[in-house]
């Protein structure tokens, strides 16, 4: 299996909450599959803060080895105070599909620059920590064709591998669209040359 087939993703949305030195920081943190989710998790949030002094957000939307569907936004904060250490901390942890948004409520003391930094930076750890995931395993879908005497064994080679069976139907070969973890496909067609030696039909999508 390749190293970054698989990774870490929230199972759940959670929210945490801290206060320094008077102000309140409260991070809400989801899983997000694509940039428009993100948008939609960071949107919600704002809409349930809305009087709050900030709502400043990061995430990294995808695989966290290969994606370029990140962002993060200060929301009026310091320059380089939040969105971004909040990134980072993300980055660090390998974790994808996830947005966090930390919300702040001013309690009257200003932090300086490196005080907001390790505010937010902070919030974000103190939130992972407690944050509950699963490991995601991507998907391939491909159809395969056959003749109608080779349905029997296609079944139970299917079944070994949890293949699910998405769609079939039966015209002069039997055709079926399945689904399969990535990382046992290589295995299942091994499986499937041995036993109808090369008598069959792969069709991606």
């Amino acid at each position: 299996m390749p190293a970054h087939d698989t990774f870490k993703v929230p199972s759940k949305i959670i929210t945490v909450t801290q206060e320094i030195k008077g102000s309140k920081f409260i991070t809400t943190v989801g899983r997000v599959g694509d940039k428009d989710k993100a948008k939609v998790f960071i949107d919600n949030v704002r809409h349930q803060h809305k009087d709050a002094t900030h709502n400043c957000y990061a995430f990294v939307a995808g695989n966290p080895y290969s994606t370029t569907d990140i962002g993060f936004g200060d929301d009026g904060e310091v320059p380089g105070t939040a969105g971004k250490p909040m990134l980072s901390v993300l980055q660090h942890k390998n974790i994808g599909e996830i947005a966090v948004v930390v919300t702040r409520y001013f309690g009257g003391t200003k932090l300086g620059t490196g005080g907001l930094v390790r505010a937010y930076t902070s919030s974000v750890q103190n939130a992972l920590d407690k944050l509950p995931l699963v490991t995601y395993q991507p998907l391939k879908t491909v159809t395969i064709s056959f003749d109608y005497q080779y349905e029997n064994i296609v079944r139970q080679i299917l079944s070994r591998y949890g293949v699910q069976i998405i769609d079939s139907n039966y015209n002069q070969k039997v055709n079926m669209v399945i689904q399969i973890y990535v990382s046992l496909f290589d295995d299942l067609l091994e499986d499937l040359n041995n036993n109808l030696s090369g008598k069959f039909k792969l069709v991606a999508g």
